[in-house]
């Protein structure tokens, strides 16, 4: 199978670094025009791996934001073909207990995570559904079906909110020809954040975490990115409402 995006615009949110990065260069590399977006600097854009994407800063948890974006999209070329979410994360929290968790903590999580995705949704199929295509990948997590390895509440909290969105999204919209399937990754060592979080388990935990995955090793960004391709193509055209789990079997 020889996937290709050649005439297909895309739009890549948290794409500064890590899997969304990374999903971002895998669309561009098969002939996508790739809008990327970000609430932090998008640094990489300017070098020569980025050459031909476009390179948007905004707090996607914002519905203004997220509607600007996609309209300032869809006056450049003309339509919106895919979108890929990949915004979220723990926004620099970690597991704490339940009574130490303010409102403010709770709703950053979800903020990030789930209406950054819903916002952009609303103002993309409206765009999608004038061309009968599109396709939506939201990047959710192992913890959106399981207890999170953070120990952050919101965080699973947040991510099975997002996998319960794909799949009504796709009851909503796969009659146009837009799907929507969302992708769980397992432990993928992708950014700073990650890394903290691994080092945080010491040698030991490091080697249960390992030794409970399948194919005894950690994710990588390419991995997600490979997933995520494969969802925005053509080819996945009846593939919708699914998680993917792209974790090593530790699932």
């Amino acid at each position: 199978m020889h996937i290709r995006f050649d005439e297909r615009v895309a739009l890549v949110t948290g794409a500064a670094q890590g899997i969304g990065k990374a999903i971002a260069l895998a669309l561009q590399a098969a002939g996508a025009k790739v809008h990327l977006a970000d609430i932090d600097e998008i640094a990489w854009a300017r070098s020569e791996e980025a050459a031909g994407v476009v390179s948007h800063r905004a707090d996607l948890g914002r519905r203004s934001d997220a509607h600007t974006l996609v309209k300032t999209i869809d006056k450049a070329d003309g339509r919106l073909d895919i979108l890929v979410s990949a915004a979220g994360g723990v926004r620099g929290q970690v597991g704490r207990p339940i009574e130490e968790i303010d409102e403010a903590a709770w709703r950053a999580i979800f903020e990030a995570n789930v209406d950054s995705a819903f916002w952009l949704a609303q103002a993309a199929t409206g765009v999608m559904k004038r061309h009968d295509y599109g396709r939506l990948v939201f990047i959710a997590s192992g913890a959106g079906l399981r207890p999170s390895l953070t120990g952050i509440q919101a965080y699973t909290s947040a991510k099975h909110a997002l996998v319960g969105l794909t799949k009504q999204l796709s009851q909503d919209f796969a009659r146009f020809g837009i799907t929507s399937n969302a992708i769980a990754p397992g432990f993928v060592r992708s950014n700073p954040t990650t890394e903290r979080q691994w080092d945080s388990y010491g040698p030991e935990g490091q080697q249960r975490l390992v030794e409970s995955i399948h194919t005894r090793r950690t994710g990588r960004a390419e991995d997600i990115a490979n997933a995520a391709v494969f969802l925005a193509s053509a080819e996945a055209s009846w593939i919708t409402g699914q998680i993917l789990s792209v974790d090593g079997g530790r699932s």
